[in-house]
């Protein structure tokens, strides 16, 4: 049964098989990658990355059935270098860089606003940490609608496309931190 009754929350324990299962799910048909543990090793231990520190999380939206049919996270680590250019690593430190992470709806529920909850919800929580100056993320963007999507919330800060040898392909951005949306 299709609803369109969605609760966006903090995941718990119970939702982490769930939500692990959306992740992969994900990686696998809309990446075409699958699972890479140097790229998804938080996707393997969802409650170590985001459940055991205070300033990381994990927001689940669940469907009128309680299943869990989305996910959002956020990390404080900033963007590696290797294999993220030099500057972007710089610019946004770990420890008070908020990094966007695994946001991602099934396709039966997609096109309902629960991708912009999610993020409205990371964003608010980072907020409220207190220490985070930036909101960070990347997308690739050969994934279906991924890119317009970011581009409607967030600033782009790097587009490795335009590089030299076009790096891995990847666009950069800065999202506006909670109360401060529209701001580019």
């Amino acid at each position: 049964m299709r609803t369109t009754d969605y609760t966006i929350r903090p995941a718990t324990s119970a939702d982490l098989d769930a939500a692990r299962a959306v992740m992969l799910d994900t990686v696998y048909r809309d990446f075409g990658t699958g699972y890479v543990p140097r790229w998804h090793r938080d996707v393997i231990d969802l409650e170590g990355a985001y459940l055991r520190s205070e300033r990381h999380t994990l927001i689940v939206a669940v469907d009128g059935d309680g299943d869990v049919v989305g996910t959002g996270a956020l990390d404080s680590r900033g963007p590696a270098h290797p294999p993220n250019p030099v500057h972007l690593a710089e610019r946004y430190p770990s420890g008070v860089t908020a990094q966007l992470r695994r946001v991602y709806v099934r396709p039966e529920h997609r096109r309902r606003g629960l991708a912009r909850r999610l993020v409205d919800e990371l964003l608010a929580f980072a907020a409220a940490d207190g220490g985070y100056r930036a909101v960070y993320l990347h997308t690739d963007p050969a994934v279906t609608g991924a890119e317009p999507f970011w581009r409607s919330l967030a600033k782009v800060v790097h587009d490795e496309r335009e590089d030299a040898g076009g790096g891995q392909g990847i666009v950069h951005f800065e999202v506006p931190m909670a109360g401060r949306r529209g701001v580019r």
